[in-house]
């Protein structure tokens, strides 16, 4: 049994690390400043502090999971490698064509998005395969060469290899692969079909060439962390959160950086699923707002929401994923005054360097965690449980300075600060809610993150929610989820096949590609098929339609009567979610998709012990704080500490902790489960 495990969050201010201890039930934390000059260094500091502090030997550390925004990060800020892309002939600007579709219908001077590949480093290449796979021209072996050597005078680092209808068969891809090797074994390369194995040649061309551009970047980052683990004495090889909610080696993650987009986050959604179970509330919204940006989920019945496509940049990447909103809105968004003399808040960021003006670091923009201080609800002394010296006073300062534009007061600017970011929050849960179909009052809000705790009740009573859960340590709670993820890997193949019993070899034959990748991917991950569990969807749509919808199946069970009946599923389907269906019309087979996943080593959830002391013990302190309606109202500080499971108070209140502060709101009621969770129970403000 695994004993010792860390994970690690990296995000854009801070970097969260938790180590537990399975046998004995235990949890230490570690906080401490990202470093965006090299987030490495940060990291290795921080497992080195934190098995210091916490006594243990690094070496009887049995598991390491990660959790980056580097990719992220690297394509937003066009931090990516320089890529070449050979393309089939006549297809060399899908990237610029796109979709053609508009982000604002009247706008003519929208700015279109920068492709991750140049049009000057997109080499055409004669070879061509039908829809069916079958060869029409044979490919241009020449013409590979060419390609290559005009690539490498121009000094790309990485060449992505996008041809029409690879899906179907790669084989011209996988020839063009070997004679880039050939030609030029040290740079980077990546097919379409490596990347992802279907239709819509945009997509499939897009996410691979962002594949492509992360590569380096990706590669030399992962060879400097896992040689830095071995430094500080952590011997296991690490595993790397992916955006659909899986660990998986590094390895891999060399070969498919686009995977982990939503990685840091996806540990807080693996978490709030968990903590949907633990808690009994199977319905949550997780709502984790950082420094940088604030990422909000749903979990129904206690499972995430997923996706199949995420937008980077202005571009479509096609990967399975957790269904994440963010906004960019966080403890280090700058307020500022636009040009009619308006007061905005976001999206930039002050991020960790030199981050907001309380930091002490050269900043002097007002920020979110400026204006919280202000207004009394963020503690002006200290941060990280003292670790981290502040300067309230800059936080006064640059406010007051942002009022001077605006011609606001202090005060007044920084509560303009607050609800500004507040109404930026509430329509991102709008987004993954009321858009979707959703009634927010069915649910509770989870709040972590270092502030979410500071902003979600008001979040939560504005769009009216009910409850709200702050976990025990929400600051953390990301880093804890990496924990609790599975070992997961997605493949999916397109096969246009109209669904008869005429083309079930047809379909069977594209489960067997499924099954054989699924194999040659738990090889490499050092994992036995028989312990994965597999899960097999398909997707399928009427013929000519646009979309799809995906349904599961059970591939041992696959025959003729086994496919009426998913057909027949297909339409009631399709009727509840669109509100008709077509039952005399052809159903499509498009894509097979196949999930194959190991569940980690189980762990009782820590609970807290029963309070046995009065709650007024817990006050630390009072301050005047500054509530919506009320004011600056003299407020009980609570250390969280010393509240145990059963302790009730309430509102207006804060409670204090090493790694997030909590504001309750007047007219709310607060009490303290077994689990330690804080649950907020809101009222109506009059």
């Amino acid at each position: 049994m695994t004993t010792l495990s860390i994970g690690v969050d990296t995000g854009g201010t801070f970097t969260d690390l938790v180590l537990r201890d399975r046998s004995a039930g235990a949890l230490a934390i570690h906080k401490l400043p990202t470093t965006p000059d090299d987030p490495a260094r940060g990291i290795l500091d921080g497992v080195a502090a934190l098995v210091k502090q916490t006594g243990y030997d690094a070496s009887a550390v049995e598991l390491l999971v990660h959790g980056t925004t580097l990719a992220t990060n690297a394509i937003l800020q066009r931090r990516h490698a320089k890529t070449g892309m050979l393309a089939t002939q006549g297809f060399r600007d899908v990237l610029e064509i796109g979709r053609q579709r508009r982000p604002a219908f009247y706008n003519l001077d929208v700015s279109k998005p920068e492709p991750p590949v140049t049009r000057d480093c997109i080499h055409e290449i004669t070879g061509r395969l039908s829809e069916t796979g079958t060869e029409v021209i044979p490919l241009d072996e020449d013409a590979v060469y060419a390609a290559v050597r005009a690539l490498r005078e121009t000094g790309v680092e990485a060449i992505a290899i996008c041809f029409m209808h690879a899906y179907a068969n790669p084989a011209h891809e996988e020839a063009a692969r070997a004679i880039v090797r050939d030609l030029w074994p040290e740079v980077f390369v990546c097919t379409s079909t490596d990347v992802l194995r279907e239709f819509r040649e945009f997509e499939r061309f897009a996410s691979a060439s962002v594949n492509a551009s992360l590569l380096p970047v990706i590669d030399r980052y992962l060879e400097k962390f896992s040689a830095g683990l071995g430094e500080v004495g952590v011997r296991p090889a690490p595993l790397v959160m992916q955006s659909n909610g899986g660990s998986v080696s590094v390895a891999t993650v060399r070969k498919a950086p686009i995977n982990t987009f939503l990685s840091g986050p996806a540990g807080g959604v693996v978490a709030t699923a968990n903590l949907a179970v633990q808690a009994e509330h199977p319905n949550l919204i997780a709502f984790d707002m950082g420094g940088t940006s604030t990422d909000v989920s749903l979990i129904r019945d206690g499972q995430p929401t997923k996706r199949g496509v995420v937008e980077m940049a202005g571009f479509p990447v096609r990967v399975p994923t957790l269904d994440i909103h963010t906004i960019g809105a966080g403890g280090g968004s700058i307020a500022w005054v636009d040009p009619g003399g308006l007061l905005k808040v976001g999206p930039q960021s002050a991020g960790a360097d030199p981050g907001p003006a309380l930091y002490g670091r050269g900043g002097t923009e007002a920020t979110v965690t400026d204006a919280n201080v202000l207004l009394g609800r963020l503690s002006g002394a200290a941060l990280i449980g003292g670790a981290m010296t502040v300067y309230p006073d800059k936080s006064r300062d640059a406010v007051t300075a942002l009022g001077e534009q605006a011609q606001l007061d202090p005060v007044a600017a920084a509560a303009g600060i607050v609800e500004i970011v507040n109404v930026n929050m509430m329509g991102a849960v709008r987004v993954v809610t009321i858009e979707r179909g959703e009634d927010p009052r069915d649910y509770a809000l989870a709040a972590f993150g270092g502030a979410g705790p500071l902003h979600a009740a008001e979040v939560a009573r504005e769009i009216g929610i009910g409850t709200v859960i702050v976990p025990a340590r929400p600051g953390l709670l990301s880093a804890v989820g990496l924990l609790d993820a599975d070992r997961r890997g997605d493949f999916s193949v397109t096969r246009l096949l109209t669904a008869s019993g005429a083309n079930l070899d047809a379909f069977k034959e594209g489960i067997g590609i499924l099954t054989d990748r699924g194999a040659a991917w738990s090889r490499e991950e050092d994992l036995a098929m028989p312990d994965l569990n597999a899960e097999y969807a398909v997707d399928l749509r009427y013929q000519g339609q646009a979309f799809e919808l995906t349904l599961p199946f059970e591939s041992d069970a696959l025959n003729e009567a086994a496919l009426t009946a998913l057909v027949l599923e297909f339409h009631h389907r399709h009727k509840a979610l669109n509100g008709y269906d077509m039952p005399d019309q052809p159903v499509e087979i498009v894509t097979m998709r196949l999930g194959l996943a190991v569940q980690p080593q189980s762990s009782e959830p820590l609970k807290i012990a029963a309070a046995e002391n009065e709650v007024r013990d817990a006050i630390a302190s009072w301050r005047n704080v500054w509530f919506p309606g009320t004011g600056f109202v003299d407020t009980p500080i609570y250390d969280r500490a010393k509240l145990g499971a059963g302790h009730s108070f309430d509102g207006p209140a804060i409670v204090e902790q090493t790694d997030s502060t909590t504001v309750v709101p007047p007219d709310a009621a607060v009490e303290v489960d077994a689990l330690g969770n804080i649950l907020i129970r809101l009222g109506t403000l009059a």
